[in-house]
């Protein structure tokens, strides 16, 4: 099973398959987990004080297709990214290193800082993920060690390209380093060692790289391993299980910026999304300014039920701050089990509008800036929910017959359920048909390629490229089956991966017009593969693909054919709301205006 989708910072709550990612943005479940870790689990007391992180190795930049960015401009996005990590949230970090690069990809100062970012973030997501802690406990010292063979593996027969072997290195030398100054590593493995004795340790490690180095092969990459785990368990006492799950966790993200490890329950989650089912409270969530920020509400979910919306933000869970706790401390305590109930502070969208003009609406009061008036507090009872493949399906304009239907992510039922509707809509005297992929992180190639090969009669669809042959495929349109209806497709910055290959394709074929803004950009396709009996996996860059003009998606994105910007009364434009309505949605008007004319030049 092929995936595409899901962007670095929205941090899974389920995508996945058995077979691959495209990568792109990460839905949130509650849906759950989230877009990056929000505050930093502790560093251990200033009282014995750690060197800093060690840089991990970058991966390889891809080219860039943006303009020159001015020295100050790149400083004044360094100096905004050193104010979030002096606050150790690590979530608005990562999310802020992640958007300056999708600009500026070849900026290697950047590309630093969103790896240190991501290294305290997956650091601080692991130490708060039972399933992982359950398994630093259960397993012993040679299953530990079977893990990381059977990760090593997996990436000298599956990755995109040849193994870095020595970057692979890197990064789990460079994870360790930070993880053993940190509060709830060093409490969970009960490591009393003081600041001198960890710092000598990190020398080690360091010395210890270099005089292993070249590595070249999986051997050279699990020898250093080994070596480590010895230095660290002599050392300071850490347990070979916790260094070689370090390694292994550590491993996958050092291969760029789409790879991943996933515990046991993120694995789960991967399915269930796929499914998409889960229990929860039915909402995809971003971290932002030491809130959860509501990007998008099931229909029919308990939220939805509760009167939560797009664009509030969540302020407290069961009376703890969410400032207070990392964002996946705060999704960890919205999730349990079915039929029980979780008690959130929410700030609507509207009370963020009502802020003083400049001002941001954080999770904590500032100044009185976030009176009481502006909160509610809700009680949410947590049931099953079933993500819809589609929303809003219905006639946008009566008198020309313009249809419209929104795609939130690629799932397995997509497809069956675009054609129910289409049918439906066809009954309805539908002319043409705007599908809005904004917003869409992406989900399965296989339904992406589904939904476009109903629109278009033959040729090319996608192509996707890997160092095996097995990763490589030509997917083709079939003209049996074929809709002819005119077709108008939405995209914007957060349309990824499926929805990319979806617009390309109907771009490249001449089979509809697009409009909005440049998606996304992001062209990889990834593996789902479990681990071994842990009930671990990895999300690891299986193949690269191309537009049906061979065009890659990568860093590039999906250029529309006509720009409509969307405003928004958040500063810097950070929040998404509903599509629904042209009213209000310049994008959705302009479409409707598009499909109008489609119509009249038939």
């Amino acid at each position: 099973m092929h995936v595409c989708g899901f962007r670095a910072e929205r941090l899974n709550s389920a995508t996945g398959g058995v077979a691959g990612l495209a990568s792109g943005r990460l839905l949130a479940s509650l849906l759950l987990m989230v877009v990056a870790s929000g505050p930093a689990l502790a560093q251990y007391p200033a009282s014995q004080p750690y060197p800093a992180a060690p840089t991990p190795p970058a991966a390889p930049a891809a080219p860039s297709v943006a303009p020159a960015t001015s020295e100050a401009e790149v400083a004044k996005l360094l100096a905004r990214g050193g104010e979030l990590e002096s606050q150790q949230r690590w979530a608005d970090a990562l999310a802020h290193y992640e958007e300056a690069l999708r600009e500026q990809p070849n900026e290697p100062r950047l590309q630093r800082r969103f790896e240190i970012a991501r290294l305290h973030f997956g650091i601080g997501r692991r130490y708060s993920d039972q399933s992982y802690l359950a398994a630093i406990n259960q397993l012993d010292n040679y299953a530990a060690r079977q893990l990381y063979v059977e990760l090593l593996k997996k990436v000298q027969s599956h990755y995109v390209v040849s193994p870095p072997w020595d970057r692979i290195s890197s990064r789990g030398a460079a994870s360790l380093q930070l993880a053993i100054t940190k509060a709830s590593v060093r409490r969970h493995n009960g490591l009393r060692a003081t600041g001198e004795t960890t710092a000598a340790l990190q020398r080690e490690i360091r010395d210890t790289l270099s005089a292993h180095r070249p590595i070249r092969t999986m051997r050279d990459a699990l020898a250093y391993q080994d070596t480590v785990a010895r230095l660290a368990a002599s050392r300071i006492g850490l347990s070979p299980v916790a260094t070689a799950l370090e390694f292994t966790s550590a491993a996958t993200c050092g291969l760029d910026n789409y790879s991943s490890f996933l515990t046991p329950d993120q694995l789960r989650e991967v399915y269930s999304q796929i499914e998409g089912n889960f229990v929860g409270l039915g909402v995809e969530l971003k971290a932002d300014n030491g809130a959860l920020l509501i990007v998008r509400v099931i229909p029919g979910s308990p939220a939805e039920d509760a009167e939560i919306a797009a664009g509030d933000r969540i302020i407290a869970v069961d009376g703890q701050p969410t400032a207070e706790l990392s964002t996946d401390d705060a999704a960890a305590m919205l999730t349990g089990e079915e039929g029980s109930t979780v008690r959130v502070t929410v700030v609507p969208a509207a009370a963020t509008r009502q802020a003083k003009a400049g001002q941001t609406v954080l999770a904590k009061p500032v100044d009185g800036q976030l009176p009481l008036s502006l909160r509610r507090e809700v009680i949410v009872r947590r049931a099953h929910v079933d993500v819809p493949s589609l929303e809003d399906a219905g006639i946008v304009d009566t008198q020309y017959g313009v249809a419209y239907v929104r795609v939130p992510v690629f799932q397995k039922a997509t497809s069956r359920d675009l054609d129910t509707a289409l049918w439906d809509l066809y009954r309805k005297n539908m002319k043409s048909l705007i599908i809005d992929l904004r917003g869409n992180p992406g989900g399965l190639l296989t339904a992406s390629v589904e939904l476009a090969d109903k629109f278009i009669a033959e040729g090319p669809i996608v192509s996707t490229r890997g160092r095996s042959d097995g990763e490589d495929f030509d997917y083709r349109a079939h003209r049996a089956g074929t809709w002819r209806v005119p077709l108008v497709v939405l995209i914007d910055g957060d349309s990824a991966s499926a929805s990319e290959i979806f617009a390309a394709a109907i771009r490249d074929s001449g089979r509809g017009s697009i409009v909005g803004v440049r998606s996304f950009g992001k062209g990889s396709v990834q593996g789902i593969f479990p681990l071994g009996q842990s009930g671990a996996g990895i999300r690891l860059t299986t193949a690269k693909f191309f537009s049906p003009h061979g065009q890659p998606i990568s860093k590039v994105g999906v250029s529309p054919d006509i720009v409509v910007r969307r405003a928004t009364s958040e500063a810097g434009g950070r929040v998404t709301v509903g599509y629904r309505g042209a009213g209000e949605d310049a994008a959705l008007a302009r479409a409707i205006e598009v499909a109008r004319g489609q119509m009249a030049m038939r």
